[in-house]
């Protein structure tokens, strides 16, 4: 598990984010979506395919929910080669979250996981959701693979996204997205998690 520092803690505050220690108030506007990248070998194209056949009969939302469901219950059984669970990617990718957030987007919440990334956020009106996470991306998967000394895709092209309904959806989305680094087992408790919300809003001085 990594340390808890304040070097982990430098570094986010260096990247901008900040919390008045509690969550945000969600004010409304529509654009707030709650986000879902992962690595290129987490699922089988395969799977994803099939899935998509299985639930094709039902109405786009509820295709897309399902789908989504599907996808976060197979990437926390840990398939792939799991990269982000090194702690100098897991950091970069986390960081790389951080650097626009009041720029291009608001960010309210993450978490890095060792074969994906949740977060939520709102897009500021100028910029495009798929512009915004095709620059994380990219940045992001050149870096890992010079660390990793690898070619080849690192993030599956394709995201995942819903948008978020109203301040209880809010709430719940924040509890998910904190409460998948235990759901996976991989620490006791949402604050233990360094490369998450969660852990920066506890120990943020």
């Amino acid at each position: 598990m990594p340390l808890h520092d304040d070097t982990n803690r430098a570094k986010l505050r260096e990247a901008g984010w900040h919390t008045r220690g509690y969550l945000p108030h969600f004010d409304g506007r529509p654009l707030t979506q709650f986000i879902t990248i992962h690595l290129a070998d987490s699922i089988p194209v395969t799977v994803i395919s099939r899935w998509r056949q299985e639930l094709n009969s039902l109405k786009d939302e509820q295709r897309r929910i399902l789908l989504q469901r599907r996808i976060e219950r197979y990437l926390d059984q840990g398939y792939g080669h799991c990269y982000l669970k090194l702690p100098v990617l897991a950091t970069m990718v986390q960081e790389a979250l951080l650097k626009f957030d009041g720029s291009r987007y608001r960010l309210f919440s993450w978490a890095v996981m060792p074969n994906h990334v949740h977060c939520l956020l709102t897009r500021f009106e100028q910029y495009e959701l798929s512009d915004i996470l095709h620059s994380i991306k990219s940045f992001t998967a050149h870096k890992a693979n010079r660390i990793l000394k690898r070619t080849g895709e690192f993030w599956m092209e394709e995201y995942f996204d819903r948008y978020i309904r109203n301040q209880e959806h809010f709430k719940r989305t924040v509890r998910y997205i904190e409460n998948n680094p235990v759901k996976a087992r991989l620490c006791k408790t949402p604050e233990e998690w360094p490369y998450s919300s969660a852990w920066f809003r506890k120990n943020q001085k």
